[in-house]
């Protein structure tokens, strides 16, 4: 499976909208960086936060999720409690290829600091704002900031495109346009 480089983000985002809003340098002065570069994307986490909360000593359950677990929060920047995580979104909104699967990884300048974000591939032909899912794994509490970078988008072109894609099968985060919790 062929990385998809520079050149090939940069045509796929300003010919086919595969990235809006797309930054076509990095952006490094003074903030996290995000924008294109090498073989990856450096995505943004947008001003919208959901943080969790167990004030209510709920059980985490993924097929009965209580939204009431957690606080939603708008802002510059989002404080993550100790040993706890929080749900947001990225700046940009994605449109996957039919030939395109996506593995995202967490910038190292969070990750120097404990703080791991999660995020599951894009499918081929998956679009949507992403739900990040950030974690502290330290026992302080974590700063995130707003419309910066904070995971790495890399674009992986299958040999073939695949018989049934995302939106073939009308997968249940299709177009998701905010922070979207756990869906049965």
């Amino acid at each position: 499976m062929p990385i998809m480089n520079d050149a090939w983000i940069r045509r796929m985002a300003l010919d086919h909208g595969m990235i809006e809003p797309y930054e076509d340098r990095q952006v490094r002065d003074g903030v996290i960086s995000y924008g294109v570069s090498s073989y990856g994307y450096d995505m943004r986490v947008a001003r919208e936060f959901k943080i969790f909360t167990n004030v209510l000593s709920s059980i985490v359950d993924p097929k009965d999720f209580d939204p009431k677990s957690f606080v939603e929060f708008e802002g510059d920047h989002c404080i993550v409690p100790p040993n706890s995580f929080a749900l947001a979104r990225s700046v940009e909104y994605f449109r996957i290829p039919r030939d395109i699967l996506t593995i995202c990884v967490g910038k190292s300048t969070y990750a120097r600091c404990g703080i791991i974000t999660n995020v599951t591939p894009f499918e081929p032909e998956w679009e949507g704002f992403v739900t990040l899912e950030i974690s502290n794994t330290t026992p302080l509490p974590a700063k995130i900031y707003a419309n910066e970078g904070i995971a790495q988008v890399l674009f992986l072109q299958g040999n073939a495109p695949p018989d049934v894609s995302y939106r073939d099968k009308r997968g249940k985060y299709q177009a998701q346009t905010g922070i979207t919790l756990p869906k049965i």
